[in-house]
């Protein structure tokens, strides 16, 4: 979500999980992507790969919608009426989530069933395919690549089936990599990479399910030094890799350590276009394309929000990190529910001094979590991060303290019961 608008998707009605299908798209109609963007500047654009921003299934036949008390996975034939190619693209190729994979979209319709063992290597054809269909035009295109590995279900093709001596997952993402060579591979034999920006990132950190433990005792920690992994407030669920390739304006092996997030593609694409970001829209987003120049990004948002699977925030700025959660607002242990009697209300921590977030600094900097705590309230209330117009969330009413919420709700269940 945050990608494709440029805004935080718990702006929305989803304040905590994730959605499944079955239901209208978290993306409103009338809201501009960076698909649509593109799409008004001259680009010819397309996504290829996993959704997983709610679309409607309908009966080809009568028009009433499926739900998922109907099917486990959308039944062949099943029309699409607010997918992809309703929110700024000309072609779309791909499935929802994880676990109806099976289910193969073309366009607005489902077109086959497969094995999910299959979908990795489809979607790298179809990119490659979709590359060599651009070369040797004028048209700029865009292409939007989720993968959808290695996210469960872990099925390594065959032919990678035990090469990375680390399980399963080790070979999922060895053949992740080996996708990313072939779209790099295609980008060059049609002479395109030059002038292509070519950005590799993920949405969140390593899951649980790639069976953390067992990969650090064979040597490999999958979130280096940071705490937590994926669906926690703590950096090893939030901060990913973001590489990014364009020889025509980046120089080759540089770096940077500004803080950006993933709400940035869209300002960033539109200075790089040369073209305003729609009224209504990117309400979140700064231009990072000053720190790929290796210049300093000029920011009018304060700091980065964070946001747990469970609904948990947490407020970036500078080196300072404030966590609204007790634990890792998230899957790993402590979580919310489990969190010690005498833990503070939430977290402060020092990232420059202390990156594996283990000194928690709540109840020692009082000033400092009022200062952030007040940014945090002002940007969610203005409905908008960045200078300009004052916005609306999709809701009335975003709770600050689940953790809060969560203990009244046990109390009063307590109290129910005596």
């Amino acid at each position: 979500y945050g990608v494709m608008t440029g805004r935080y998707s718990w702006r929305t009605k989803l304040q905590s999980g994730v959605v499944t299908g079955f239901a209208p798209s978290l993306i409103a109609a009338d809201r501009p992507t960076v698909a649509s963007f593109f799409q008004a500047a001259g680009y010819h654009t397309a996504a290829i790969g996993k959704w997983h921003l709610n679309f409607q299934y309908l009966d080809p036949t009568t028009g009433k919608a499926y739900s998922e008390k109907d099917f486990d996975t959308p039944p062949v034939g099943a029309k699409i009426p607010d997918g992809p190619t309703t929110r700024g693209f000309d072609r779309y190729h791909g499935f929802h989530h994880a676990r109806d994979m099976e289910a193969v979209i073309e366009g607005d319709t489902v077109i086959e069933h497969d094995e999910v063992i299959h979908m990795l290597p489809r979607l790298q054809r179809k990119a490659v395919e979709f590359i060599d269909s651009r070369a040797g035009k004028d048209e700029p295109f865009f292409l939007y690549l989720p993968l959808g590995s290695p996210h469960t279900p872990i099925v390594p093709a065959p032919e990678w089936q035990g090469k990375s001596g680390l399980g399963d997952y080790g070979d999922f993402v060895m053949q992740t990599d080996a996708v990313v060579s072939a779209v790099s591979e295609a980008l060059e034999r049609n002479k395109l990479t030059e002038n292509t920006l070519f950005i590799f990132t993920s949405d969140n950190g390593c899951s649980k399910a790639a069976g953390i433990e067992k990969l650090a005792a064979q040597g490999h920690r999958v979130s280096a030094n940071l705490r937590g992994s994926k669906a926690d407030i703590w950096d090893g669920g939030h901060r990913v890799p973001f590489i990014v390739r364009w020889p025509a304006k980046i120089k080759p092996g540089s770096t940077s350590d500004q803080l950006i997030c993933l709400v940035d593609f869209f300002a960033t694409v539109a200075e790089i276009v040369g073209k305003e970001v729609p009224a209504g829209a990117g309400e979140d987003s700064v231009s990072f394309l000053p720190a790929l120049r290796g210049e300093k990004i000029v920011s009018t948002r304060h700091g980065v929000i964070h946001h747990s699977i469970s609904g948990h925030f947490a407020y970036r700025q500078g080196p300072w990190k404030l966590a609204l959660a007790r634990a890792s607002g998230g899957w790993s242990s402590p979580t919310e529910a489990k969190a010690p009697a005498e833990a503070p209300k939430g977290q402060l921590y020092h990232m420059q001094d202390d990156i594996g977030e283990t000194h928690n600094l709540f109840d020692s900097k009082p000033e400092i979590v009022s200062q952030l705590l007040d940014l945090l309230k002002a940007d969610i209330e203005r409905g908008r991060s960045t200078a300009g117009p004052e916005s609306a969330n999709d809701i009335p009413d975003i709770v600050l303290w689940k953790s809060e919420v969560k203990a009244k709700g046990k109390r009063k269940k307590q109290q129910a019961e005596e």
